[in-house]
Order: structure tokens, then C-alpha cells, then sequence
């Protein structure tokens, strides 16, 4: 059978406050989902349904063959935008708990293991996608000063407003993320699941970016329960704090799809 390739490897050029989880990870709150355009007039997609709701498809856990059938342009493109974006926000995670730490972990000297781990896994998340934009000559946002600024103020300035509030931030942040990993995922394994129809195979390099996506997801609610266990909702003025973060990482996330 034939397989799906990943990528060409050359470049192309192509409501603020929730109740969060209940079964995407074991004790956060249910994300709420976003009605979103057609894919024709928007790229990336987000959602909220939970895990146990998404495509199945058995090749995600069969090891694949090593024939490549490339994928179509219209998700080629999709590809492009997916890890710009991805790229984009794990380089703003790194940078928003690299500010915050040094306050937070001076006033609450408990909490520096946690804010080691979370930035641990932030960093990671950010090599792995700094590695498939090179190995796929995909660009970079040319939004990266720019992200890089804003970052790292939000990340001081909420770190120097006090546990809550850089608790809420991550609430906030983790949030849309979440929701961001979670309708990219859905939308890989539908892909998967056309092309098990058609006959053919994914393809091993796009199976195991898929798996992977799905831990970052996992390792991002993660966070996300670890700010609401540090008192996130206790921040003040929590509904306008989270708010404009949410509304501010939505903003990013469609810049980066494009720019």
C-alpha cells in the first residue's frame, strides 16, 4: 500500500470565562467549545470535545511502511500553519514561565519544583517543535519579536502581581492552548481515518508527530491543573485577567496561522 507523506521538505508560502474540565484530564475543568469557520475560510480549528469522543484510527498505534504519497495541498497548508503556530506558542510558554519564576519562586519558595517542571516541559515541547520547522523548512511566525516581547511581559507582570494571578495566567493560557492541540489532534485522525479508507497508509513520520501532538496536549492540561489546584480563580480581578489573556492568545494564534 501507499503511504501519506508529512511534509515537502522545502518551504511554502501560502467568552473569557469557563467552567474547564471534566473527563480531558483527570480534575480540570471541561473546555468550552468555540464554533468555528469552515475550513475553507480558517485554517486551524479548535475544540473542546474530550479524547474519549475522537477518531480512532487503527493505524495510529501500527507502525507504518516507508512509501511516501504526498498529502494535498490543502493540508499541506494546514500542516504549515498548525506547527507555526505550535512553535509560536511553546516559544511564548518558555518565556512567560522563564519571567515569572524569579518572583514567584522568591515570595513562595514551595512552588519553584512546580514552576521547574512546567517550564521543563515547555521547553521540551518548544525543541520539539523548533526541530520539525527546520527539518521541514517551514518558517517561523515573523511575529517572533513580537511574541517574544509580549511574553515575556506577561509573564513578569503577572509573576509580580502574586501566586493567583500568574496561576490564572497559566489557567488562561493553558486554556486556549488546550483547545488548540485538542481540534488539531481531531483533525489529524480524521485525515488518518480517510486515508485507512482509501487503502492506503499515514505514513510513519506523520503517526508518530500525531502521538507526540497528543502528549504535548496532555503535558498542557497538565498545567492547566496545577493552576487551578494553586488557587487561579483566586486572582483579582480574575474574570478580567483571564479575559484578556484568552481573548490576547486567540489574536496570536490567527495571526501566527497567516504571518
Amino acid at each position: 500500500m501507499a503511504s501519506a507523506s508529512f511534509l515537502p521538505r522545502a518551504p511554502t508560502f501560502a467568552s473569557p470565562s469557563l467552567p474547564l474540565k471534566s473527563r480531558l484530564t483527570p480534575r480540570a475543568f471541561q473546555l468550552r467549545a468555540r464554533h468555528a469557520p469552515p475550513m475553507h475560510s480558517r485554517t486551524l480549528i479548535s475544540s473542546a470535545a474530550p479524547p474519549s469522543t475522537e477518531p480512532k484510527p487503527d493505524s495510529l498505534h501500527r507502525p507504518q511502511g516507508a512509501r511516501q504519497k504526498p498529502l494535498s495541498a490543502e493540508q499541506k497548508r494546514f500542516l504549515d500553519s498548525a506547527l507555526r503556530v505550535n512553535h509560536a506558542g511553546e516559544l511564548a510558554a518558555t518565556l512567560i514561565y522563564t519571567a515569572q519564576s524569579p518572583p514567584i519562586n522568591k515570595a513562595y519558595p514551595h512552588l519553584r519544583p512546580l514552576m521547574k517542571h512546567m517550564y521543563d516541559q515547555e521547553a521540551g515541547h518548544f525543541q520539539y517543535f523548533n526541530g520539525i520547522l527546520a527539518k521541514h523548512r517551514i518558517r517561523p511566525t515573523a511575529m517572533y519579536p513580537a511574541w517574544y516581547a509580549a511574553a515575556s511581559l506577561l509573564g513578569w507582570s503577572t509573576g509580580v502581581m502574586g501566586r493567583e494571578a500568574a496561576m490564572a495566567c497559566t489557567e488562561a493560557v493553558e486554556t486556549e492552548i488546550g483547545e488548540h492541540y485538542n481540534g488539531q489532534v481531531r483533525e489529524l485522525l480524521a485525515w488518518f481515518k480517510d486515508i485507512e479508507d482509501r487503502g492506503e497508509e499515514i505514513g510513519e513520520e506523520l503517526r508518530t508527530m500525531v502521538i507526540e501532538i497528543r502528549k504535548i496536549r496532555d503535558e498542557e492540561l497538565e498545567h492547566l491543573d496545577h493552576a487551578v489546584e494553586n488557587d487561579a480563580k483566586e486572582a483579582n480581578p480574575y474574570e478580567l485577567l483571564t479575559g484578556v489573556i484568552r481573548w490576547g492568545c486567540r489574536g496570536a494564534i490567527a495571526i501566527s496561522e497567516k504571518v
